[in-house]
C-alpha cells in the first residue's frame, strides 16, 4: 500500500470590504513598505519588485477604490513623496489584527490533513487575470436598454465617467442595476489621445487627464494619465504620435474611446 504523502496547507488572506473589494496580503504588504519607508522607490526595493510593478499595483488598487488609498505629493523641501490616506492606514491596522489569527487558524486545520489528496476537500478561489492595462471600478449611475444592447454608465469620480455597451442578455446574467457597482476593462492600445479639447469624435467615452508620465520604447510609447482622485488612465501610442502631438508632462490630454471597447465586469 502506497504511503500517503504528508500534506501542508497553505493560504492567502484577503481583507475585504462591504463591497467585496479584496486586499490581498501582497497588496498590503507594499501598503506596509509605503507607509514605513514614505517612498515607492524604497517601498519597492524593500518588497523586493521593480519600481513600475510598484506604481502598476497602487494604481491598480487606486483605481479600483472609491476612495484613495496612496497619496502621492509633489515638490517641496523634501522632493516629494508618498503616503497612505486614512483609509489606507485603516486597511494595515485591520490586516495586522487578523493576520496572527489567520495564520493560527491554519495550522491547527493544516495538522489534519493526513494526505494531499485531502486537500480535494477544501474550496479553491479563483483570481481574475486579464491583459487589459486599465481597470476602473465605479457606481452605475445609468442604464439605457436598447432592442438588442444595453448602455451602462459608471461613476468614477466627481469629473469622470464611462459609458459602456454590452448585450441585454449580458446585464441580466451579471445582475447590473442603478447604483450597484461594477468593473471595467479598457485595453490600453484602445485608446486614441488627442490635445485638442474641441475635437469631433463618434467616441462615447471622452476622459481628461493631464499627463502623469511617458516612457518610450522602440516603436511605442506608454502614456498615462492623472484623471484625479489618485486615479491613472495608460494608453498606447507610437513614438510618431508622441512626437506629433507634442506630449509633454503636465500637459491637458483626453482619452476617446468606443463604448463597444469597455469590457464589463460586476463587482
Amino acid at each position: 500500500m502506497p504511503k500517503k504523502r504528508r500534506g501542508k496547507l497553505k493560504a492567502d488572506l484577503f481583507l475585504l470590504d462591504e463591497d467585496h473589494q479584496s486586499f490581498t496580503d501582497k497588496q498590503i504588504l507594499l501598503l506596509n513598505a509605503v507607509n514605513q519607508c514614505g517612498s515607492i522607490t524604497q517601498a519597492a526595493k524593500h518588497v523586493g519588485i521593480s519600481y513600475k510593478t510598484a506604481w502598476d499595483r497602487i494604481n491598480m488598487m487606486n483605481n479600483l477604490s472609491e476612495e484613495p488609498i496612496v497619496r502621492r505629493s509633489v515638490g517641496g523641501s523634501g522632493g516629494g513623496g508618498t503616503s497612505l490616506t486614512s483609509l489606507g492606514k485603516e486597511l494595515l491596522r485591520g490586516f495586522s489584527e487578523l493576520q496572527d489569527e489567520h495564520h493560527a487558524i491554519i495550522k491547527r486545520l493544516g495538522t489534519g490533513l493526513r494526505s494531499v489528496d485531502d486537500l480535494s476537500k477544501f474550496l479553491r478561489s479563483t483570481t481574475l487575470r486579464t491583459s487589459a492595462r486599465n481597470q476602473f471600478r465605479g457606481q452605475i449611475t445609468k442604464i439605457l436598454k436598447g432592442g438588442i444592447n444595453t448602455e451602462v454608465e459608471l461613476r468614477l469620480n466627481e469629473s469622470s465617467k464611462i459609458i459602456a455597451t454590452v448585450t441585454n442578455e449580458s446585464v441580466k446574467q451579471m445582475g447590473l442595476k442603478k447604483g450597484a457597482y461594477a468593473i471595467a476593462l479598457i485595453k490600453s492600445s484602445w485608446i486614441i489621445l488627442s490635445t485638442d479639447r474641441d475635437i469631433t469624435t463618434s467616441a462615447r467615452n471622452r476622459l481628461e487627464g493631464t499627463v502623469n508620465k511617458i516612457i518610450k520604447g522602440k516603436v511605442n510609447s506608454e502614456i498615462q494619465l492623472n484623471l484625479g482622485a489618485e486615479k491613472r488612465l495608460s494608453c498606447i501610442l507610437t513614438n510618431e504620435s508622441v512626437n506629433s502631438l507634442k506630449l509633454r508632462k503636465r500637459q491637458t490630454a483626453y482619452a476617446l474611446f468606443k463604448a463597444s471597447s469597455v469590457i464589463l465586469m460586476s463587482d
